[in-house]
């Protein structure tokens, strides 16, 4: 499968996530057809140390066993002790051209909102971008201004064939809108953690 195709429906979720157990939340979305996983265990109440490693070799065996592809949010020491397919990272975490020295292999993804963070970032080491926030998200404490889907527009026309995923305060009702706009993919959190019915909701993405 393409590396496009593999990310159309990508979760996002740490255990401050979910109100219940994260892998029973975890086999739900892959029950309504997630694509791509990425655990990021951030934010107050987080999992630290031993704890942080074992969530995600739980969540990390389940993804394996589906076929799921399985992403670490910016933790080079997990990305090796749990072999995740990939690592996305920030505009403020390790460099995409660091990260290709160690795991020559290994999926990177990069979130971008605007093109001074875009033309800084080494794209040759990049294999997908995330591209946002595009609305008002609950789930980021520090997240940056909304730049709306005419940005995923805007990088589609500068980057024809780099996989890019939307990010940030997507929902069942504006996930239509990114696809259209030249996104491969959508990454939520809440809209499915937080829905009362998750397969239901995976579909409607």
């Amino acid at each position: 499968m393409k590396m496009a195709s593999r990310l159309r429906k990508y979760l996002v979720m740490g255990s401050v996530n979910c109100d219940r157990d994260p892998a029973a939340v975890l086999l739900e979305a892959i029950e309504g057809g997630i694509t791509a996983f990425q655990y990021r265990e951030k934010g107050r109440g987080a999992l630290q140390g031993k704890e942080k490693f074992e969530l995600g070799m739980r969540l990390r065996s389940i993804c394996k066993e589906h076929e799921v592809l399985f992403i670490v949010n910016d933790d080079i020491d997990l990305v090796e002790s749990l072999e995740a397919d990939g690592v996305h990272v920030g505009q403020d975490d390790v460099s995409p051209g660091d990260l290709r020295k160690i795991f020559p292999e290994i999926v990177i993804g990069l979130s971008v909102s605007n093109w001074t963070e875009v033309e800084k970032s080494p794209m040759e080491h990049v294999n997908y971008l995330g591209a946002g926030p595009l609305f008002p998200t609950s789930t980021k404490a520090d997240a940056k201004r909304p730049v709306g889907p005419l940005w995923i527009k805007e990088l589609r026309g500068e980057f024809p064939s780099m996989p890019i995923v939307g990010i940030g305060g997507i929902n069942c009702k504006n996930a239509h809108a990114i696809i259209s706009a030249g996104a491969d993919g959508v990454a939520v959190i809440s809209a499915i953690t937080q829905a009362e019915n998750i397969p239901r909701s995976v579909k409607q993405l």
